[in-house]
């Protein structure tokens, strides 16, 4: 199924539609705690300024055809659009935020694909293990260095290539409401 194809077909409410690496379509609900993680680190990012280039769920141009929708990016202040979408060279930073069925594909297949095509800095956000890994130093195969870091640790700096700094304040991060019954 190609991306067209996708944008254009009418899925259930509260799914969540993206391309695997190898090239099938996945459809997987949406939890209230993957939202909210999203919104936490929009929230975050408005200390880069309101008119700040930040995108939820939206495609980059990558080459080859490979297609993804990040659950949060930033963009180069000077970013322009290439048609409908930037192009990946403008995205400073991806982060995916782990749902219990896109565990691999955010560790392993996505960790694989941002440091192949150069992306900056990528963070794996995972509210089940209530921790953030921070990849730095992209290389043809994935990233050189990683760091995770736990929720309820405070405020922690990210460096962007362009010289500013985003913060994430994991102390926000909302966490997997337990099941009280």
């Amino acid at each position: 199924m190609s991306v067209d194809a996708v944008m254009h077909t009418d899925f259930p409410a509260g799914y969540v539609v993206f391309f695997g690496t190898d090239r099938k379509v996945i459809m997987t609900p949406q939890s209230f705690e993957h939202s909210s993680t999203i919104k936490s680190m929009q929230i975050d990012s408005l200390s880069l300024g309101r008119r700040a280039k930040t995108a939820s769920e939206v495609y980059p141009d990558f080459p080859a055809d490979e297609n993804s929708a990040p659950d949060f990016a930033i963009l180069r202040e000077d970013a322009q659009r290439q048609g409908k979408r930037y192009g990946f060279e403008d995205v400073l930073l991806i982060a995916e935020v782990v749902s219990v069925s896109s565990a691999r594909k955010d560790y392993d297949d996505c960790t694989a694909k941002y440091g192949r095509y150069g992306i900056p800095v990528y963070v794996v956000v995972d509210p089940y293990a209530a921790e953030v890994g921070v990849h730095t130093q992209p290389t043809g195969s994935g990233y050189i260095a990683a760091h995770t870091h736990k929720y309820g640790s405070g405020k922690l700096p990210v460096e962007l290539a362009d010289g500013r700094t985003y913060t994430l304040d994991l102390d926000e991060l909302p966490r997997p409401e337990t099941d009280v019954r």
